[in-house]
């Protein structure tokens, strides 16, 4: 008997059928991987009415869509789904999906959950959970699952060298690291990410090289990314030969790499060597030229800073961040109204939102610059006061201009704001009840900063009260103090000495603490001069000439004083006896450069920022 067959319409409508439905998970899939998730899963309805389910394939490759765009909620509606459509209990393949998406969406909890309902876990499973804890910071979650592991291979050991390393626990990623390098179980690149981090981070020079030379040994110094950063290791160490001869040994060189060397020196102060290689490099970006304009106006050559800036704003090389915080820098070093109200300018065209660093050099500027009723406005419109770097900015420009009371009363405002104040923010506030004569509430600072507030008293807070108690005479409290210390005393404290003994004229104390601060740092000429200039108050001529004598004979040279003066829209160095240098770059000052992106000078007061 021949096989029975169905009519030809049953056949054409099954196959209809089958063709819409691959229309219909091929459309599913077209949204989500062009990131449009929730179009995408309105259809999933369609298919789960139909009582259709989707292969463990692209179930997975949703779950990652949802992974990769950190969209916990449609992750969790993809869950939902594999429930409803009868995977109450998914495979191990895609309940590893789940965990890892979880992860990367920061649900470490649901992530668990998924885990702990596996009926059959593999090492995968294990290490994406790890990696998830890890990621989040959850350092001791991370640990008692590893110690749970059955088998551990070099992704499990990878994982808590650079956990550890990522929340700062540097001896405990360096104890994973040994251990794991005695297991004999093999390394890749990643295996150095952890350890070569850490050497950054501590900026730990002998662990630097020893690192180095692994590396070198198991043949991964070609890989760029770990030469750069034993690069930038050399170079937080201060270490900028060593830093320089495996960036010279390099065959493959990035932007990273040449702009991490450039950044080395700038941080060193060798900013002929951070230009020559500035110049050398065949491709720039943002992040270079900041570094060089950050290291200018960090050496204190804020001239040189403010014209890189202009040329990088005439070449249209974006700023970002970090570029317009050094240049305002600058700016409150040469006192320079008049360029921190174009850069503020500049700032606000961009339609630049300023983070706490820039809004902090804002205010810093203007503070410095005479302005502190407009650094006032910029702190009192900041959108965030969340950060105590802002407050403490603001606390020491009250204290720069000797308003003590109002530096007390946003203290006050500080805690009350649930802000919680640190050694920067007793620093500004001792020194603002030192410069208005507050010494009984600058005292009592001191006392309740350690019992209410954790901050344990530092040099500087030391040097704050003894320039406290020497503004007002009171010597016997001074070398109380001194004595009190817990450690011994630096030049912070010596200098601080120092100061109010020439305001009082203490010759005796102020010879103690210039000997003191000499022997610390002889070939500072700070100490000499301020000697010296005890001496001259007190008309002790004789006693001045032989300060002068031994300068000569140890070769201190007192550096050239500087004002800056603004003539005709140019910014130039004055040195006495009318030596002026005007600081043009192509026929442009920097003022003129700056002028040309920001025609309206006065913006900052228009826009009432």
């Amino acid at each position: 008997m021949p096989p029975l067959s169905l009519p030809s319409k049953a056949r054409n409508f099954r196959t209809n059928k089958k063709l819409n439905n691959s229309c219909l998970i091929q459309k599913i899939l077209n949204l989500s991987s062009h990131g449009y998730l929730k179009q995408a899963f309105n259809y999933l309805n369609i298919l789960t009415r139909k009582g259709i389910r989707l292969d463990n394939k692209t179930v997975a490759f949703l779950i990652q869509q949802c992974a990769n765009s950190g969209s916990r909620e449609d992750g969790k509606w993809i869950h939902l789904h594999l429930k409803t459509t009868g995977w109450k209990h998914p495979t191990t393949f895609l309940a590893n999906h789940l965990i890892s998406m979880y992860g990367k969406c920061g649900d470490h909890i649901e992530a668990r959950k998924v885990f702990d309902k596996m009926t059959n876990r593999n090492l995968y499973s294990w290490n994406n959970m790890l990696s998830g804890y890890a990621k989040l910071g959850m350092i001791k979650a991370a640990k008692r699952l590893f110690d749970k592991m059955p088998e551990k291979d070099v992704v499990s050991w990878n994982t808590m060298v650079i956990g550890h390393t990522q929340v700062g626990y540097f001896n405990e990623a360096l104890k994973f690291y040994r251990e794991f390098r005695r297991l004999s179980i093999g390394i890749n690149e990643y295996s150095f990410a952890g350890v070569v981090t850490a050497c950054v981070k501590s900026r730990d020079f002998s662990l630097t090289g020893q690192v180095h030379c692994q590396v070198f040994v198991a043949g991964f110094l070609s890989n760029i990314v770990l030469s750069s950063s034993i690069v930038d290791a050399y170079a937080k160490c201060g270490k900028m030969s060593e830093a320089r001869r495996l960036f010279d040994a390099m065959r493959v060189r990035d932007v990273l790499t040449w702009t991490t060397l450039v950044s080395g020196y700038s941080r060193c102060g060798d900013m002929v060597s951070a230009r020559e290689l500035f110049e050398a490099m065949p491709e720039k970006n943002p992040v270079s030229w900041t570094a060089l304009v950050a290291g200018y106006s960090h050496c204190g050559m804020r001239i040189q800073a403010l014209e890189l800036f202009a040329k990088m704003m005439k070449l249209q090389v974006q700023p970002d961040q970090f570029t317009f915080s050094s240049c305002l820098s600058a700016c409150a070093g040469i006192a320079s109204l008049k360029h921190g109200k174009q850069i503020h300018a500049l700032l606000v065209n961009a339609g630049f939102r300023p983070n706490t660093i820039v809004l902090s050099s804002l205010i810093d500027m203007y503070s410095k610059c005479g302005s502190l009723e407009v650094a006032r406005r910029v702190f009192d419109t900041a959108y965030n006061k969340h950060d105590v770097v802002l407050w403490n900015t603001m606390l020491s420009a009250l204290a720069q201009h000797g308003m003590g009371d109002e530096a007390i009363e946003m203290f006050f405002e500080v805690v009350k704001f649930g802000v919680k104040p640190n050694r920067i923010t007793f620093v500004g506030l001792l020194n603002a009840c030192s410069h208005s004569g507050l010494v009984q509430e600058g005292l009592s600072f001191f006392e309740t900063m350690t019992s209410s507030y954790d901050v344990l008293p530092d040099q500087e807070h030391y040097a704050c009260i003894i320039d406290l108690l020497g503004r007002a005479g009171r010597f016997s409290e001074v070398l109380v103090q001194i004595k009190k210390m817990p450690c011994e005393p630096d030049d912070h404290i010596w200098n601080a000495l120092l100061g109010v003994c020439r305001i009082h004229g203490n010759v005796e104390l102020g010879r103690m603490a210039a000997e003191l601060l000499i022997e610390l740092d002889p070939q500072s000429p700070a100490a000499y001069l301020l000697l010296s200039s005890i001496y001259g108050v007190l008309g002790m001529w004789e006693n001045v000439e032989k300060v002068r004598q031994l300068m000569n004979e140890r070769h201190v040279r007192k550096e050239q004083a500087v004002s800056w003066l603004e003539i005709e829209h140019k910014m130039l160095p004055y040195f006495g006896c009318n030596k002026l240098n005007t600081l043009e770059k192509d026929g442009h000052t920097i003022l003129q450069l700056l002028a040309d992106q920001t025609k309206d000078d006065d913006l900052l007061h228009d826009n009432k920022r």
